[in-house]
């Protein structure tokens, strides 16, 4: 399998993964694919309902049986879940088998596109802003070492990270 083959986003949640992602697969003509709701589609419950039931600890399980999965395709574009990270298997397989691309974005802007969503059990806390901050510091370090490729979203378009995604693309 060819590493150029495939493209896997990470970073935080908010930080435009999927947006971008949808737009990245179709200008390169490859198949999208997100891991949460490719999660989502197989159990047939919403992730809320999967941290409900499981915890967080079920959930990272369900997590790390799908990329290993869709890892192991080729030519696919890739949405990873924001802690798909937290394990270094989940690291490894990523590096192995794709270029990764850490979208990053300040506290300020991921706070902003995530404050209404209902669909992150991880921020439905009294202080989701804080929550945002301290999964950032805790996580930001192991985005970097994955990727080998990282962009700030802060202030950008779908269109404008695109453009910065295919530039820097190996070959």
């Amino acid at each position: 399998m060819s590493k150029a083959n495939n493209i896997f986003l990470v970073g935080p949640m908010g930080a435009g993964k999927t947006s971008v992602g949808r737009q990245l697969a179709k200008t390169l003509a490859r198949e999208f694919l997100d891991s949460d709701k490719e999660i989502e589609s197989r159990t047939g419950v919403d992730i809320p309902t999967i941290f409900d039931i499981e915890g967080e600890a079920g959930f990272r399980k369900r997590e790390q049986q799908m990329l290993d999965e869709l890892t192991q395709r080729e030519d696919i574009v890739l949405a990873t879940g924001g802690g798909a990270i937290l394990s270094k298997e989940n690291r490894e397989w990523l590096q192995q088998r794709g270029t990764v691309i850490y979208l990053g974005a300040s506290v300020d802007q991921l706070y902003k596109r995530t404050r209404r969503d209902r669909n992150r059990p991880l921020l439905q806390t009294e202080n989701p802003r804080q929550r945002i901050a301290d999964l950032l510091a805790m996580r930001d370090p192991l985005y970097r070492e994955t990727a080998d490729i990282t962009l700030d979203t802060d202030g950008h378009n779908v269109r404008w990270v695109v453009e910065q995604i295919l530039a820097h693309l190996p070959g």
